[in-house]
């Protein structure tokens, strides 16, 4: 006997969803706005004329170096993303569109990617950071996340690459149109919705992660949004303001990228890109 949900449970259990997720963005948001007096006080109000301080931020920009740690975020996510989209769409080409030997162990080795985190690896790869000398430096941040955000990023192209009529690329093929040409021209463009699902999966884990830069790059001048935010932490005192302050400044980013890739995405989603 299957079960048959009504537009009303469904859209009730994803709004409750909904509304989960959200409370904690709106929370930092609201409380980063208030004294530090109002958030310990009542930190599920909103801020009012009693409770409203800007102290946090004023706080943010004077002491500490926000500027550089959100230009070295930035950096690293940009750079990675551009890395990591062009390099994913290049092998999901390869391994969805030419039969060749060893193809299947290959499209296996990915999918170990995805299971296995990179995490486990963090001795090995911070012996090697060492070796080639590129500890304190946001290009080993970049290499690390480029490796750790090809594997999904491969097979998320890859399978909406495989849904691409055969006959569109035979075509213009017939017509002495190259390869390298076939897949700027025709196939990226046929992928935005999946280039922008890919962007969304691999810019917010990199841009909120905290252990590689604890790690690889711990020093003042290569310091990114989510380490530098650590200064107001204290063992004892913490300046909740300041700190809600900089989480707030941190997720402007990723709300922007959201709005402006919202439409792919949910077309990437609805297309079988994670399928």
């Amino acid at each position: 006997m299957r079960l048959k949900f009504t537009p009303i449970a469904i859209h009730t259990v994803l709004l409750t969803y909904t509304a989960i997720a959200l409370l904690p963005i709106a929370l930092i948001i609201a409380n980063a706005f208030k004294s530090r007096r109002a958030i310990f006080t009542d930190p599920l109000a909103l801020p009012g004329p009693d409770s409203f301080s800007l102290r946090g931020f004023a706080k943010v920009l004077a002491v500490s170096d926000f500027e550089l740690y959100f230009i070295n975020s930035l950096t690293v996510t940009l750079v990675t993303l551009a890395l990591v989209l062009l390099f994913a769409a290049m092998a999901a080409w390869a391994l969805s569109e030419y039969a060749f030997r060893g193809r299947l162990f290959i499209g296996l080795v990915f999918a170990v990617g995805i299971m296995v985190p990179i995490r486990l690896g963090t001795v090995s790869i911070l012996e090697l950071m060492v070796a080639l000398d590129l500890t304190n430096t946001l290009t080993a941040l970049i290499l690390v996340y480029t490796a750790q955000s090809l594997p999904l990023a491969i097979f998320i192209l890859t399978e909406f690459i495989a849904q691409i009529p055969k006959d569109l690329k035979d075509a213009a093929r017939c017509d002495g149109v190259s390869e390298i040409h076939i897949f700027f021209a025709i196939i990226v463009p046929l992928i935005r919705p999946a280039i922008a699902t890919v962007a969304i999966f691999v810019m917010v884990p990199i841009w909120n992660d905290l252990w590689f830069p604890l790690i690889l790059s711990p020093g003042e001048d290569t310091q990114t949004i989510t380490l530098g935010v650590q200064q107001f932490i204290g063992q004892y005192v913490t300046d909740w303001n300041a700190v809600l302050a900089s989480l707030t400044l941190a997720i402007l980013p990723i709300l922007a990228l959201y709005l402006l890739l919202s439409r792919q995405l949910v077309r990437g989603l609805t297309a079988g890109a994670v399928k």
